[in-house]
């Protein structure tokens, strides 16, 4: 219980204000400041970008920190089962607040916002933290789950880009979509055969026996959840990229034979 006393329950508490802070206050106002189109979106359209302004914060701030601990956090990386880290309790604590402020923003707006798999998505992560912190182990592997969130800023960036109305072939957009594609993949789907390497190797060994059979379980049962969900998401993400890309090299092919033509 040590595990879970302390910094991360405060630390958790301030993540949550804070995201409930973002969504409700300081995106409304900052958004009508950098972003002249946001004043002209409709009601529902300013709480999903309120949410996804959230989301892509959460992303980098949760993001950034997983990639410095990844490389750098001696205790999780010589123990990746029972390493302790102060910084990968901050960071799943941080984590674990956000995930509880947007099921708050689900719930009150259902209707606009609401999402099934995102709910189970929010629900299996928080639950994993939660034997993370409470139990004190596997620490580098909540970490290593938490990089995923990489992707988060393109998938909203997109979102945004096609609120604000931007032509689909633009160049922001082509772009973000390859750069979306090409993340999403990297720190989700790429991610996934070295996780269960690891799982495969170390079962047996007296490290995993110690982790009891809740934390084995959660282990197993929360990466194949979020993991399904994982690649149903890379299909569809896939299938738009590949659409958008297919047109535009159409579109360039006809205008090439238009010009030629001209000539």
């Amino acid at each position: 219980m040590d595990a879970a006393a302390g910094p991360p329950a405060g630390v958790l508490l301030a993540s949550f204000c804070v995201f409930q802070l973002l969504f409700h206050v300081l995106s409304p106002r900052l958004s009508a400041a950098v972003s002249p189109g946001f004043s002209g979106l409709s009601s529902e359209k300013k709480i999903e970008w309120n949410s996804r302004v959230a989301s892509t914060c959460h992303s980098l701030v949760v993001g950034i920190l997983g990639l410095y601990i990844f490389f750098f956090d001696e205790a999780t990386i010589a123990d990746p089962l029972w390493g302790n880290s102060s910084l990968v309790k901050v960071n799943v604590a941080i984590a674990s607040g956000y995930l509880i402020s947007d099921l708050l923003a689900l719930l009150l707006y259902w209707k606009v916002i609401g999402d099934k798999y995102f709910v189970v998505h929010h629900c299996t992560a928080l639950y994993a933290f939660s034997v993370i912190l409470i139990t004190g182990s596997l620490q580098y592997i909540g970490n290593f789950r938490l990089l995923a969130e990489l992707s988060s800023p393109f998938v909203n960036q997109r979102w945004f880009l096609e609120t604000l109305q931007y032509p689909k072939f633009s160049r922001a957009n082509v772009v973000n979509g390859v750069l979306m594609t090409a993340a999403f993949f990297l720190v989700r789907i790429a991610a996934m055969p070295p996780m269960y390497g690891f799982m495969y190797s170390v079962v047996g060994t007296e490290a995993y026996a110690r982790l009891g059979p809740l934390a084995q379980a959660t282990w197993a049962a929360s990466c194949l959840v979020l993991d399904v969900m994982n690649v149903m998401w890379m299909v569809k993400i896939s299938r738009g990229c590949l659409k958008v890309l297919s047109l535009l090299r159409d579109q360039k092919a006809s205008g090439c034979l238009q010009n030629g033509k001209l000539d």
